[in-house]
């Protein structure tokens, strides 16, 4: 029941901010749902594969390289799906930035970051 919370929550989250940012656009709630989807399972696979390879840089960049990783998986999903799109990397960057503070606010209201 807690993952089907998370990924109807990932979903609205990625509706909102795309509603919010400029430059992004998803076609409806379902594809919003497979974006996030994609999302995690893209920084959950080939995400980690850079970040382990990156690791040093990412170190001394402070964690910056592991969010332009992030958007880089955003990018990704944007070429694999049709009804998620983003106009570029700047669009995807605040894009991440939007859906991360999001959640947050709605895992707050609704408890899901609790045991």
């Amino acid at each position: 029941m807690k993952l089907i919370l998370e990924i109807l929550l990932m979903g609205l989250a990625m509706m909102l901010g795309a509603y919010i940012v400029p430059g992004v656009s998803v076609d409806g709630f379902g594809s919003a749902i497979i974006a996030a989807v994609l999302i995690a399972l893209a920084n959950a696979t080939i995400g980690l594969i850079l970040r382990v390879f990156t690791f040093p840089l990412n170190v001394l960049t402070l964690g910056l390289i592991s969010f332009v990783i992030t958007v880089l998986m955003i990018l990704l999903v944007d070429n694999w799906m049709t009804g998620f799109n983003t106009s570029g990397f700047l669009a995807a960057a605040i894009l991440a930035i939007a859906v991360s503070l999001i959640k947050m606010i709605l895992d707050s209201l609704f408890g899901t970051s609790k045991n």
